[in-house]
């Protein structure tokens, strides 16, 4: 039994000291900190407001706040107070009375009385949210599975459209690397508006239903496939803030975050200037003949944009959800059947159309995915007119 018994003392010993041991050897972790435009760290209140619109929401949630808490305190302490003050022990006897005309008309009209004022003063805001008239700007957020496309549709910047796409490395998320500080929440391009303006964001989506939210302006708006909302902000203070998809879209709906970049008036013109100058200098002549190495250059950085989340890196897919491309029989098989799909999408499935593409970005994607891994179909090239004539 002594034997047993200084085994297992042992064996305690040895394991304390091995886990002592490992606590100096792991990594340290990486320290969380506030993120500028974001959630702060230990965070229980709601985001720091740089609108008019979420001021008020800010207030109205406080105020309702500490109506609750009076509510609670009135209501709480009579409760405590009378069953204190006339418990058995001193004496008193329950009342016999099977209802009271004055408590009855008195907890209907008081609830009505603060249910109506908070209703009251609630309407002014909920008008003003709903208010989208005489916007500066306006701008399209389109939802897809799983990025946002934005497009500048009234005002300085018309014309501009771009995609947004999770910058956050593969590494970060498949746990290789250690996650920073912006995690799930950075993006290649970001939503670039001016200080001090009035802008309309009208929302809608390609596929299944999204949610613009950004909590600093005090926006949430749901992106339904085959109708178009709005809502608007007016940032009063330059910044980058950081907002998400609020609906749940399916298995990557936690990586398509929004950014939107608040600048001064000088510098959204600026920047204006660069991207027009940026689509002018990238304008594609859908009547050139491309060779095929320009196709295929051109294809890569297409699919790397707007197919790898999907059908990934390795052209293998997601099993049981989406098909691979590598040794598919329709990316080698005849060019009109991919054109087909990639213009009108497949219904029934994830597969939504891409004809928001230009010709060329098409005609490159195609060519790319029918010359990547192990493809080689033999109609490798497809020219861009393709494409227009298949339209």
């Amino acid at each position: 039994m002594n034997l047993t018994k200084l085994a297992a003392s042992l064996s305690r010993s040895r394991l304390a000291s091995a886990l002592l041991v490992a606590s100096f050897s792991m990594p340290a972790l990486a320290t969380v900190q506030d993120m500028p435009g974001g959630p702060k760290v230990n965070q229980i209140n709601l985001h720091d407001p740089v609108t008019r619109i979420a001021e008020g929401q800010m207030w109205l949630h406080n105020m309702l706040m500490w109506v609750c808490v009076v509510i609670f305190v009135l209501v709480f302490g009579v409760m405590f107070y009378s069953v204190y003050a006339h418990r058995k022990s001193k004496g008193h006897k329950a009342a016999t009375f099977h209802e009271s005309t004055t408590v009855e008309i008195a907890w209907t009209i008081v609830p009505f009385i603060i249910v109506v004022g908070l209703g009251a003063v609630a309407t002014s805001e909920v008008i003003a949210q709903k208010d989208t008239s005489h916007a500066d700007l306006t701008v399209k957020a389109v939802g897809y599975q799983w990025k946002w496309g934005y497009e500048y549709v009234n005002g300085e910047g018309e014309g501009i459209s771009f995609f947004s796409t999770l910058a956050t490395p593969r590494d970060q998320i498949e746990g290789r690397a250690e996650k920073t500080s912006h995690y799930l929440s950075e993006v290649d391009n970001p939503l670039v508006v001016p200080v001090n303006q009035k802008v309309r964001v009208v929302t809608t989506a390609q596929d299944v239903i999204h949610a613009w939210m950004v909590p600093a302006f005090g926006v949430k708006q749901d992106a339904v496939p085959g109708f178009v909302r709005d809502a608007w902000f007016r940032a009063e203070k330059v910044g980058r803030y950081h907002g998400y998809c609020a609906e749940l879209c399916g298995k990557d709906h936690a990586f398509m975050p929004i950014v939107v970049d608040v600048v001064s008036a000088e510098d959204y013109s600026a920047w204006v200037s660069e991207r027009q100058k940026e689509i002018a200098a990238l304008a594609d002549d859908p009547t050139k003949e491309w060779t095929e190495a320009e196709l295929v250059a051109r294809g890569e950085k297409v699919y790397a944009a707007n197919c790898v989340a999907c059908h990934q890196a390795n052209g293998q897919g997601v099993p049981g959800t989406f098909p691979a491309l590598d040794g598919s029989p329709v990316v080698n098989g005849e060019t009109a059947g991919q054109i087909e799909i990639l213009l009108k999408g497949r219904p029934g499935t994830a597969m939504a159309s891409f004809a928001q593409l230009s010709d060329v970005e098409l005609a490159a994607v195609i060519t790319y995915t029918r010359h990547a891994w192990s493809n080689h179909s033999p109609d490798g090239v497809v020219q861009p007119s393709t494409l227009t004539a298949a339209r």
